[in-house]
């Protein structure tokens, strides 16, 4: 095989707990991770002798900057100087949302190189390589639809997936900048005593929709819904369209809304559309979008 084809599926939080600040500057989480259809799609294929990004979509910005471009780069350091690749990026997971998006193109980029120069980086050393890219990498690198995750994110524990279930990605007109949420966080806990613990949901939890959903939180909608009321009233609009869950995904700014069949979901997109006409509404399901690794016709 000279090329592969994989797609790079987005993901939703369905909680996410931040928890103690470490002196690195990195905050402690746990997590459930949650794949979507929704996906990029990325060209890979190799060059002995460099690394190129090409880009279709909005632009990013510098690829050296991009995260499929840094994973390949980690990869060929790893790997060797002949270890190089020409990447072409189909970007459909939007920016800055909270969706995995970046994370995930670097993941399915560390996929694709392992396949094409086998052997040449150990799946320990790979891990690693994900750890160093983003808390949310190695989820995506596991290859899992559902998995909980702490520490920074590089701790997994693979979940059998759950039923399929329609969901609907509300996209604001406005990115949420990871970090600048992290630090909004941050200030509104300074001067606070120390939280208790949350109790994360157990494996026999996680193994139902309904307890899921009665139990989901992010700990980023206090603090980024009180800066941005419009987010809060997108987030409680989705809620009464018949969705049984509905939250602001990882650090936002994009929202989600889950439902028990298709009608309901695209339904909503038919009332809230009007309501919210800045907005992009994604419709698609939980889970992984089918085959994600192949033969590339580039």
């Amino acid at each position: 095989m000279t090329a592969v084809r994989i797609l790079a599926p987005a993901k939703v939080n369905l909680r996410l707990d931040i928890l103690a600040r470490e002196e690195s500057g990195f905050h402690q989480l746990e997590t459930v991770f949650c794949l979507l259809h929704l996906a990029d799609e990325i060209d890979v294929e190799p060059d002995r002798s460099s690394i190129t990004l090409e880009v279709d979509g909005p632009d990013l910005g510098a690829p050296e900057q991009n995260l499929a471009f840094r994973a390949a780069a980690a990869f060929r350091a790893a790997a060797g100087r002949d270890a190089g690749a020409r990447l072409v990026l189909r970007k459909r997971i939007p920016a800055g949302a909270g969706l995995g998006g970046g994370s995930s193109d670097a993941a399915a980029t560390l996929r694709a190189l392992n396949s094409l120069y086998p052997s040449r980086v150990p799946q320990p050393a790979l891990a690693r390589i994900a750890a160093g890219l983003g808390s949310d990498v190695p989820f995506f690198l596991s290859g899992a639809e559902l998995a909980l995750a702490w520490g920074r994110g590089d701790r997994l524990f693979p979940l059998p997936p759950l039923p399929a279930r329609p969901a609907l990605v509300a996209v604001p007109p406005f990115p949420s900048p990871t970090a600048e949420a992290y630090r909004a966080l941050a200030d509104s806990r300074r001067g606070l005593p120390p939280q208790p613990r949350p109790t994360l949901l157990s494996l026999t939890d996680l193994a139902d929709w309904q307890i899921i959903a009665a139990r989901a939180s992010n700990d980023f909608e206090p603090v980024l819904f009180s800066r941005m009321p419009s987010l809060a009233a997108a987030r409680a609009a989705l809620a009464r369209t018949g969705a049984f869950l509905a939250r602001l995904s990882g650090s936002g700014s994009a929202l989600f809304a889950l439902y028990d069949d298709v009608v309901a979901r695209d339904a909503a997109i038919r009332s809230l559309a009007p309501e919210y006409p800045d907005y992009r509404f994604i419709p698609t399901s939980t889970g992984a979008p089918g085959a994600q690794i192949g033969r590339a016709h580039v």
